[in-house]
């Protein structure tokens, strides 16, 4: 609720004194260029995730201008860092857009950032694609014009790993729980809890485990979860603390103990390296993974994973699988508007109108976002298991979840609807693709 009040101050005492009437939607020109600012962790331990997504937005925009732009108009991004906090992001989006005259907002990472970010973006008029952030509450408490998410939310990335356990290994009976405490770690823990009432109401919670956001000591945690022997640990922790808490499980042999599941865990395989061992269930917000079993188009997947690897000598990880599908929306939205513009370029209210509705290709499947603004993305949840082909986990028995399967219907509250599925969910999970 901070959040709320902050924005409604910092509307109150810039938006409606700063805001141009060049920004309220009117005829366009086609501009020299476009701009569009992006928003991600480029400092601080989450810059292990937000580095690569600025990676991808170089590497897919030197494309798309190599291709001749969107709409014959060059791409130009500015980034910011959301590392110094909300406060600074909020104020950077409105120097972007106010001083800068960016045309599109891609943001964010955190979902804190996402929450502050979409009621400003209403107010500045301003497109903004929700390229990253995980929060369900966006779209469930608020309908907004000009804000769109171009991946899924936290109920399909939350659900996918519950079925995939309750499929793979149901005979668990108590579940512990480490999040980072914060928006994320606390909503993503909602939601398992309201899907595991409903589907295996016999499990016991045992502990949760909720250290700060930025910790780098995990020893506490690791100490009471060693004592407790939880048959489950989930944690959809994520980014550098997820990394050090891999490596400080492992150490004390944690891993041995209990089964893992962790939902955001593709992000981290190359980094910690053979710290995951094999058995423990991992998720890749989405379907994204170098070895999909099954992708929509294996060549444009292909053609990425490669493209990424020769430029940066490492495999994408799921937030540069996510920023491609926010300039893949772009992209496609511009179409979408110039066409039913008859050919010419978009005001924002015209290319606002493009997306609910909208398909897109990710590099590994068709992608839509509803009229509600929230993507449908499938989720690829997996084993971890160890080869000799390479250094790091890989995934084996990977079940692909469609999006319809896990997500909630438009217009349901995500921990309501959790709460009331019935184990014939279950029969509709997939078999295993690979």
């Amino acid at each position: 609720m901070g959040i709320t009040r902050r924005d409604a101050v910092l509307g109150t005492a810039f938006g409606g004194l700063l805001l141009p009437s060049t920004l309220r939607a009117q005829p366009a020109q086609r501009p020299q260029e476009l701009r569009i600012g992006i928003t991600t962790f480029l400092s601080g331990p989450a810059s292990v995730f937000g580095v690569p997504g600025r990676q991808a937005a170089e590497m897919l925009i030197d494309e798309i201008n190599r291709g001749g732009g969107i709409g014959g108009v060059p791409i130009r991004p500015f980034f910011v860092d959301e590392g110094p906090g909300v406060e600074h992001l909020l104020g950077e989006f409105r120097r972007l857009v106010l001083n800068e005259r960016v045309e599109v907002m891609l943001a964010s990472i955190s979902s804190g950032s996402c929450l502050a970010c979409t009621p400003l973006a209403e107010e500045l008029r301003r497109v903004t694609l929700l390229w990253d952030c995980g929060t369900q509450r966006i779209f469930e408490e608020r309908r907004y014009q000009y804000a769109f998410r171009t991946q899924a939310n936290a109920t399909p990335e939350v659900l996918a790993p519950l079925l995939y356990l309750l499929k793979r290994k149901p005979d668990f009976r108590t579940v512990a729980v480490l999040n980072q405490d914060y928006a994320w770690g606390r909503d993503s823990w909602e939601l398992w809890r309201a899907g595991m009432q409903a589907l295996k109401p016999d499990a016991r919670v045992v502990a949760e485990l909720f250290p700060r956001f930025g910790a780098t000591d995990f020893s506490t945690e690791v100490t009471r979860l060693l004592a407790l022997r939880p048959d489950v640990i989930l944690s959809t922790s994520w980014g550098g603390e997820l990394d050090t808490f891999i490596r400080q499980a492992a150490e004390r042999r944690l891993f041995e103990r209990s089964t893992f599941v962790l939902p955001l865990a593709e992000s981290s395989l190359e980094r910690v390296g053979r710290s995951l061992p094999a058995g423990h269930i991992v998720g890749s917000r989405g379907d994204h993974w170098f070895q999909h079993p099954a992708p929509a188009d294996k060549a444009r997947l292909d053609r990425f994973v490669n493209n990424y690897r020769q430029r940066f000598n490492s495999y994408p990880i799921y937030p540069t699988y996510h920023m491609y599908q926010a300039l893949s929306a772009l992209q496609a939205a511009y179409a979408k508007a110039m066409a039913a513009n008859g050919g010419n370029w978009p005001n924002e209210q015209q290319l606002a109108a493009a997306f609910p509705g909208l398909e897109f290709d990710s590099p590994t499947a068709r992608m839509t976002i509803r009229e509600d603004g929230q993507g449908l993305e499938p989720q690829l949840i997996g084993t971890s298991r160890h080869t000799d082909a390479l250094p790091f986990a890989t995934l084996s028995d990977m079940i692909v979840f469609p999006a319809d399967l896990v997500t909630a219907p438009v217009g349901r509250n995500s921990v309501e609807w959790l709460r009331g599925l019935s184990r014939d969910i279950l029969d509709r999970v997939p078999a295993p693709a690979g």
